[in-house]
């Protein structure tokens, strides 16, 4: 891939997240706070560095898209403001925008409701999948 096309890919994550890769600090209180941290491959930690390097792609193809709980315990414990958890989400959002469909239908949402699953969980992937 271009270095062009990489820097276009960054500059989208981080557009649609607000996030401030340049800020990170590389403290790790992110991942420290992550309740997902040992089902991921990329960790919290490591969200911010993939961007600074323009790797988004390998960012987009990681198992850790489905494991972040969109909880942003991670966004609240950064001392810089660098939102590596809304990282996360900008690239969910890019790879969706970039498979031109709709990951999850008004059909899926049923199957999902659970007593433990908070509803304001659902709604918000609804609005962010459907679109």
């Amino acid at each position: 891939m271009s270095g062009h096309l990489h820097e276009d890919m960054k500059s989208r994550v981080i557009d649609i997240s607000g996030a401030s890769p340049h800020k990170c600090m590389k403290c790790g209180k992110c991942s420290a706070s992550c309740p997902s941290f040992d089902e991921m491959d990329i960790k919290p930690h490591q969200f911010v560095s993939y961007v600074n390097n323009g790797d988004i792609e390998a960012l987009m193809a990681s198992k850790s898209l489905g494991k972040c709980l969109s909880c942003f315990a991670c966004v609240e414990r950064c001392p810089r403001d660098v939102k590596p958890g809304k990282i996360v989400d900008a690239a969910r959002q890019m790879l969706i925008r970039q498979q031109g469909q709709a990951m999850l239908t008004p059909e899926d949402v049923p199957e999902l409701l659970d007593p433990e699953v908070p509803q304001q969980l659902l709604m918000s992937a609804f609005r962010r999948y459907s679109r």
